[in-house]
């Protein structure tokens, strides 16, 4: 069934499309309410390409733990998919903006410190902070 997928599972964890989500929702509802001796659960995990996540819920398959957890994540994304964006995803988002940010940071305090050994002018450093800092916005 996951291999008849029109649409491309999720890039690290994060869902592309509303669509994604549902389908991670009905695979965590499957690991849920499974009636299957064999544990499923984690299923969701795999498809949202975190495979360490779901290797821990197939391993503690045997508790009903990974059943709860699936039970509550399969809420969480159905919700998630009825009002996220295809970018809806603010953790990984948050985390970008905080790489770029600290990124520009760097490249600000490297070029402080080119201009204070005075390898380049004062109308360049002012240049070359003015472009870094409108990449901020």
């Amino acid at each position: 069934m996951v291999g008849q997928l029109k649409t491309p599972p999720p890039v690290s964890g994060k869902a592309q499309s509303p669509q994604q989500w549902k389908i991670a929702a009905a695979l965590a509802f499957a690991g849920a309410l499974s009636p299957l001796p064999v544990p499923i659960s984690g299923l969701h995990k795999f498809y949202l390409r975190q495979p360490v996540w779901g290797s821990i819920y197939l391993l503690l398959g045997w508790t009903g733990i990974p059943r709860i957890a699936c039970a509550v994540e399969g809420v969480w994304l159905l919700v998630r998919s009825q009002h996220g964006s295809p970018t809806g995803d603010t953790v990984y988002e948050s985390v970008a903006v905080s790489e770029q940010t600290q990124a520009i940071a760097t490249a600000l305090r490297e070029l402080e410190k080119l201009r204070q050994e005075g390898l380049i002018s004062e109308q360049e450093f002012e240049q070359n902070r003015r472009t870094l800092l409108t990449k901020l916005s």
